[in-house]
């Protein structure tokens, strides 16, 4: 068996699910609504394990998770097409595909506004100022609005790692060691 097949069958749903959330959403002019609905589902989703555990469970019946995810979006006010969206994806036993439908929904309001995110892991945490230059620089290489998600990792010593889509650019002192002990091999 494949192991990236179950991730893959996740994604395809999600994908599904996601065009057909955007599309309802862009028709009622309601993407900063979605927006919105995505970011606080994102945090529900980071933040409580069995809530996870208990979505991808199949202990629950349909009707029990149809009920959990309504009263999870009256308690977070969530847009009726988020809400419909949660309803028909218990209905059909998928939300499983939550995260994924979520990280779907978020690259095509993106892609909408004409923005690109850039993963970025640095050794400190980047004051306002050194952000904004970065994302200002970002902006004028690649054309588009860049949102920074800024993560820290002490062991780069210093330096930045920054990937956007399929780019990275390593500037960090940990990878500039690496390769200057490579060379020394090489040498000797």
């Amino acid at each position: 068996m494949d192991v990236s097949e179950p991730a893959s069958i996740s994604s395809g749903i999600a994908q599904r699910y996601a065009t057909a959330v955007f599309d309802l959403a862009k028709e009622g002019g309601a993407l900063a609504a979605l927006e919105a609905d995505v970011e606080a589902l994102e945090a529900v989703l980071s933040d409580s394990e069995t809530l996870r555990e208990t979505l991808s469970s199949p202990v629950y019946s349909r009707e029990d998770l149809g009920k959990a995810v309504t009263a999870l979006a009256d308690k977070m006010n969530l847009s009726q097409t988020m809400r419909g969206a949660l309803g028909v994806m218990a209905q059909n036993r998928r939300l499983f595909a939550l995260p994924q439908l979520c990280a779907t929904l978020r690259r095509m309001i993106a892609e909408e506004k004409g923005e690109v995110t850039a993963e970025v892991v640095s050794a400190r945490v980047l004051t306002k100022a050194q952000a904004d230059t970065l994302a200002k620089t970002l902006k004028a290489r690649i054309g588009k609005t860049v949102k920074l998600n800024v993560a820290v990792d002490e062991q780069l010593i210093g330096g930045l790692i920054v990937k956007v889509g399929s780019k990275m650019i390593d500037t960090s002192i940990r990878s500039r060691l690496a390769a200057l002990q490579n060379s020394m091999k090489e040498v000797g």
